[in-house]
């Protein structure tokens, strides 16, 4: 892990917007990194489901000797949640990981701009929506970029950093400085669909869905495989269902959406599983039904 120093002064205080698995995982690395961190839902359970998970993590670091007991106590009495926006209005950087919907990150952008202050940097935490379309409804499009994070955050090391067409180097550069200060490396990603992960990884588990679609093998098959064969940690369906078959489904959209080619049609399987509410770990039933001691295999 990169060296972790004070946080930067011109970052005093970050907003998070989104308290899911992803925000409440960018919350976690920057109180840990030093940062006062403001957390903001729609609603006070999302705000405590979000916390819950923040000191369970935590618990879990310090009982494995990562962290201790002092820092995790320091870094939870950084945190503060609020259901209002206007809460965001006086920090310094506000990063957005709402919901994978261009209309509702569009919405957020746009109530938020009415009161943070001018010198603000925005970022958005998208996996696959054009930056520059949604720097395009804020007031500051020089001062927002995408600042992509990998699920699980505070596990994994890649932080794809996203200019717009109108992103400034200086906005890129303080960002790329705090992207290593909380122990992350950084990576420059061109604004194209899906970037550079998740244009690579969607289609091989889109791929794997029509693979089990067009019943060349089974869930357990295909998984088994793509570990064994090509010494994946995670099978792609056990990934899908991980990552969220509703969001897997939303990027692929992008992905043929924004590049016209038919490689990209997402599989009518995908489709039919998140028309049916089977969206994966966090519904308790995707391609494996988690409702046992074990998941098991639901094709």
């Amino acid at each position: 892990m990169a060296e972790q120093g004070p946080a930067p002064q011109d970052f005093q205080t970050v907003g998070v917007i989104g308290a899911g698995q992803m925000g409440s995982g960018i919350v976690q690395v920057c109180a840990m990194a030093g940062y006062n961190v403001r957390l903001q839902d729609i609603g006070e359970e999302p705000l405590q489901k979000g916390l819950d998970a923040i000191k369970r993590n935590l618990d879990r670091q310090v009982q494995k000797g990562r962290v201790s007991e002092a820092d995790r106590d320091a870094a939870l009495a950084r945190v503060s949640t609020d259901i209002s926006l206007e809460s965001l209005f006086d920090c310094d950087l506000v990063i957005e990981a709402a919901t994978e919907n261009e209309e509702i990150k569009r919405a957020i952008f746009q109530q938020l701009c009415q009161g943070l202050k001018p010198e603000a940097l925005v970022c958005t935490n998208t996996s696959s929506i054009s930056v520059t379309r949604l720097a395009s409804v804020t007031d500051r499009p020089e001062r927002f970029m995408g600042m992509h994070f990998m699920n699980p955050v505070p596990v994994m090391q890649l932080v794809e950093l996203i200019r717009g067409i109108a992103t400034s180097e200086e906005t890129f550069s303080r960002i790329r400085q705090m992207t290593v200060r909380l122990g992350k490396t950084p990576v420059a990603a061109e604004d194209f669909p899906a970037f550079i992960v998740n244009r690579i990884l969607l289609p091989m588990i889109n791929e794997a869905v029509y693979t089990l679609y067009e019943g060349v093998g089974s869930v357990e098959a295909i998984d088994t495989a793509m570990k064994l064969g090509a010494n994946h940690p995670m099978g792609p369906l056990e990934l899908a269902d991980f990552i969220g078959l509703d969001t897997c489904l939303a990027v692929m959209y992008v992905l043929y959406e924004g590049l016209a080619d038919s490689k990209y049609r997402p599989c009518p399987l995908l489709v039919k599983y998140v028309e049916a509410g089977w969206i994966g770990r966090k519904a308790g039933r995707g391609f494996y039904d988690y409702s046992g001691e074990k998941p098991i295999p639901t094709r």
